[in-house]
């Protein structure tokens, strides 16, 4: 059996602050997550190269390996023919991105010298990879209709509930779930139920959309896709084109779009976000590879926020925020647009949210759910309060 990688790159920087506590390909983008995804394409185990601060959390492989594919790259049946046959000593790349390389050399110092000596194949077909926060919930609609797809043609779903009003005929709902007395559109796009997901009564909702394994979606929410929530996700309230990570909670009235949200954030009741410029021009955000706010190349940009984040009830976000890993947010007024990890405050300003404090919350918040928060956690938000410390500053 090969050995695959698939390896964080350049993208781990770029797709800043989700990446601060996972791998690149843990982001989930459809219904799968990115490492999901190459998992079923080889039909295999897949290893991830990270990070030095996240090696251990996520087993990190550092040996050589047959074959490396970018973290952020989604698969496709032709792209995945092409890198499943590139020949030793090749680099496949596509407008100057590394796509993928065989053989991936051993990392350590030596790796650049050993990468020289490859030839360099260009792919001539069109490619996705997430780059930036904001490419999510851009690329989830095509994604939610890929896994859907495969989804299908593998697993048998469990019959929708007559109480239920259902438009169209792509639903698919696993064993365990709960959909009663709601109205489901999938004339747009396909629903997605997960196993034990729970639908309350009234929701309406519109796909493209995935709601992962345990989550719920509260009475009266309006989903508008192409949005993913989980797993373990509670969510309510108005929702468009958003991606919730996991373990994450949205559970009450306020609007989201155009988001991201990691794990452990929790958004306070009436929390909104603004997602389009009264203008109607593109919207910038934070972007941490070049530590300036870049345009991110589209109208409808709202919230980004690291795992752990949480807001107060009545908190507005303005057009392309992003918040950082521990931030708690508060206060009326908008904050600014850039809230950087283990900030305490609102509109009248920040303070250092204090480590020990945070480590705390964090595990309360995941013994709630039954998930310890182990020493390698630990050291992971130590680092990432270490090294975001210019940002408060």
């Amino acid at each position: 059996m090969k050995k695959i990688v698939l390896f964080d790159g350049q993208c781990h920087k770029s797709l800043l602050p989700l990446t601060f506590t996972r791998p690149v390909s843990q982001l989930r983008v459809g219904i799968f997550t990115i490492h999901e995804k190459w998992t079923r394409f080889f039909d295999q185990d897949v290893n991830v190269r990270t990070k030095d601060y996240l090696a251990d959390k996520f087993n990190s492989f550092e040996s050589e390996a047959d074959l490396g594919v970018l973290g952020g790259l989604l698969p496709d049946e032709d792209l995945f023919s092409v890198i499943e046959s590139l020949t030793p000593n090749t680099i496949l790349m596509k407008d100057g991105n590394v796509l993928a390389i065989s053989p991936l050399p051993k990392n350590d110092d030596s790796i650049e010298s050993s990468l020289s000596n490859y030839a360099i194949i260009e792919y001539d077909s069109s490619v996705s990879i997430v780059f930036r926060p904001q490419d999510i919930f851009l690329k989830n609609s095509n994604e939610i209709l890929k896994d859907y797809s495969w989804i299908k043609k593998n697993t048998k779903s469990i019959k929708c509930h007559e109480s239920n009003t259902v438009f169209g005929n792509d639903i698919f709902i696993e064993e365990g779930a709960s959909v009663r007395g709601s109205m489901i559109n999938c004339e747009q796009g396909p629903v997605y139920i997960g196993k034990n997901a729970q639908v309350m009564e009234g929701s309406v909702i519109r796909g493209p959309f995935a709601l992962l394994d345990y989550s719920i979606v509260k009475m009266g929410a309006k989903i508008y896709g192409p949005t993913t929530f989980g797993p373990h996700c509670k969510v309510g309230g108005e929702v468009g084109n958003s991606v919730i990570q996991g373990f994450s909670n949205k559970a009450h009235d306020g609007y989201l779009g155009n988001s991201v949200i990691g794990e452990w954030c929790n958004l306070g009741a009436d929390t909104n976000t603004s997602n389009l410029k009264n203008n109607y021009s593109f919207v910038k955000n934070w972007d941490y590879s070049t530590e300036s706010m870049q345009n991110t190349g589209t109208q409808y940009c709202g919230l980004i926020m690291g795992d752990h984040s949480k807001c107060g009830i009545n908190t507005m976000f303005n057009t392309g925020t992003v918040v950082g890993v521990s931030a708690n947010i508060f206060g009326g007024g908008f904050p600014s647009k850039f809230i950087p990890s283990y900030s305490w405050g609102g509109s009248d300003g920040f303070v250092d949210y204090e480590l020990e404090k945070a480590i705390e919350l964090a595990v309360v918040v995941m013994k709630r759910r039954e998930v310890d928060f182990s020493p390698v956690d630990k050291k992971i938000l130590e680092y990432v309060f270490k090294s975001t410390a210019v940002h408060r500053n």
